[in-house]
């Protein structure tokens, strides 16, 4: 399953990408992140691994992250692996005027085993989850603008 999502982030891409690449704000928008654990190779480059742990409703959700590529502030790519689903992300920010940023994700999804006919069954689910962590990342940035601020 393969779909691309996009979200303009009235902020500069500069601060949009200070922002999402910092660990310590993953709480502050991925709503059931309990705790995020740098695992392995050079934290933040390709090939670093990592162990995120969400709690969403009575699921506990553990995956390893694993840094395919750090282009920023173009790119910034990972494959995500948890029971039963493989997932690549590819995140894309462009400067769309001097004060908004578009993120573009796309995501791609493979399954094994349960997870497959749950793929198959609700696939919303997954594009539903993808642009509420985008909305919730947009909102997070935002409010910490002074920019974004005066605009509302």
């Amino acid at each position: 399953m393969k779909y691309t999502l996009e979200i303009v982030i009235d902020l500069p891409r500069e601060e949009v990408i200070a922002l999402f690449d910092n660990p310590e704000n993953l709480k502050k928008w991925q709503e059931g992140l309990v705790s995020f654990e740098h695992l392995s190779g050079e934290r933040g480059k390709p090939g670093a691994k990592s162990k995120l742990f969400y709690r969403m409703g009575k699921r506990e959700i553990e995956m390893i992250e694993t840094i395919t590529v750090r282009n920023l502030p173009e790119e910034f790519s990972g494959t995500y692996e948890a029971d039963g689903v493989y997932n690549i992300q590819r995140n894309f920010f462009k400067e769309k005027g001097k004060d908004q940023t578009l993120w573009i994700s796309e995501s791609e999804f493979q399954f094994s085993g349960f997870m497959k006919l749950m793929g198959w069954v609700m696939p919303g689910a997954f594009k539903k989850q993808s642009k509420k962590f985008l909305v919730a990342f947009k909102e997070f940035a935002e409010s910490k603008s002074p920019v974004a601020n005066d605009k509302v």
